[in-house]
């Protein structure tokens, strides 16, 4: 479909590489089969190489997307995570490996029928949700399969069940999404989105698809487009790319900053 891939084209969400004084993690990112790669951006793989000294705090920044994961160490533990309006931390432990999807914004509730609201701000098991899917996960990922073993399976696990080309969709809001996407975040989503929803439908349709209103998912984005940009500390302050985005001053920014990403942008781009 023309305006699933324009969506793709538009947003390419990040999380940055993980950073480890101990040297011993691993994260890796595998693209989907192109038949997925409309709704899956990636799968990810967050791993130890060895027990650590300490418990490992994984931060995740906010994405605007929902993803699904598990632990490759005991399958039944599986789990999905919600849009964030800010920046999420977890304790995992010393050892783990913990395989996942990430569904580009949207797509994980037109794939599944589940509304985004319900799973915004935290994490929760998938069998409360996708009690059949929980269930294969923990048949048939094995711990001796490696990660791009599992990217396989679950590619045409996929692509069998969700019966892609029978999806519907609503093209009002998929022309909201694109409108938000192509001007990186920076827009009043109350004048700008005319697009035939109503302000009453154009807020509920945002938070079945997204988890939550158009504005707060606007300025994840335009968090985002930062992120991708990957200023210098002094590129930053010399070019003020966040003028360019609509912050008021340098406070403005950094205070936005760090809800989605928990550090300074001085911090961030060292």
């Amino acid at each position: 479909m023309k305006e699933l891939q324009h969506l793709k084209n538009l947003y390419s969400p990040i999380q940055p590489a993980v950073k480890s004084t101990q040297g011993d993690l691993i994260y890796l990112e595998y693209k989907s089969s192109e038949e997925l790669s409309d709704f899956i951006y990636c799968y990810w793989q967050l791993k130890t190489e060895k027990d650590l000294s300490e418990d490992f705090k994984y931060r995740v920044v906010s994405d605007g997307c929902i993803d699904l994961f598990f632990n490759h160490h005991k399958p039944a533990e599986s789990f999905l995570m919600g849009f964030c309006r800010k920046y999420t931390e977890f304790s995992i432990g010393t050892s783990f490996n913990y395989i996942g999807i990430r569904f580009r914004p949207a797509m994980f509730p037109m794939l599944f029928g589940i509304n985004a609201k319900s799973l915004s701000e935290r994490d929760s098991e998938l069998k409360l949700h996708l009690p059949a899917l929980a269930q294969w996960i923990q048949s048939e990922i094995k711990a001796d399969q490696s990660f791009q073993t599992i990217v396989d399976i679950l590619n045409t696990k996929l692509k069998s069940e969700l019966n892609l080309d029978s999806k519907s969709y609503d093209e009002r809001f998929l022309k909201s999404l694109a409108i938000i996407l192509e001007r990186k975040g920076y827009l009043n989503t109350e004048t700008d989105l005319d697009t035939g929803l109503s302000p009453r439908h154009l807020q509920r349709i945002f938070n079945f698809y997204i988890g939550t209103t158009a504005k707060s998912f606007s300025n994840v984005v335009r968090f985002q487009h930062i992120l991708k940009a990957n200023p210098s500390r002094q590129s930053l302050k010399r070019d003020k790319l966040y003028f360019d985005l609509g912050f008021y001053d340098q406070a403005h920014f950094i205070k936005s900053f760090k809800t989605f990403y928990g550090v300074t942008p001085s911090e961030a781009f060292d």
